[in-house]
């Protein structure tokens, strides 16, 4: 995955969950029963839970960039111009 189509992501589900949150409300609000007090608690709760998933995204999203580019370093360095002219500069450096 790419960092265009992890961007993309990451707001179509933020989308959805903005579009759904007020239906969920007034849908809540409408219907007065007695259990109206715990439904409230659940929902916070599943609020709290969904900020946590979202941080848990954006840390693996992280990641991820991170270890991306320590791969494409990594490859960089392992080209066979980038290892002659490594050993080159070494070479010069210890007098040989």
């Amino acid at each position: 995955m790419n960092v265009r189509e992890g961007e993309g992501l990451i707001s179509r589900i933020r989308q959805i969950r903005r579009s759904a949150a007020p239906t969920e409300k007034a849908s809540a609000t409408a219907t007065a029963s007695p259990d109206a007090a715990l439904i409230r608690a659940l929902e916070t709760r599943v609020a709290h839970l969904e900020q946590l998933l979202e941080g848990l995204q954006d840390s693996v999203y992280r990641e991820s960039e991170r270890h991306s580019k320590q791969i494409a370093e990594l490859q960089a360095q392992t080209q066979p111009g980038a290892i002659g002219a490594a050993l080159s500069k070494d070479a010069r450096e210890r007098g040989l």
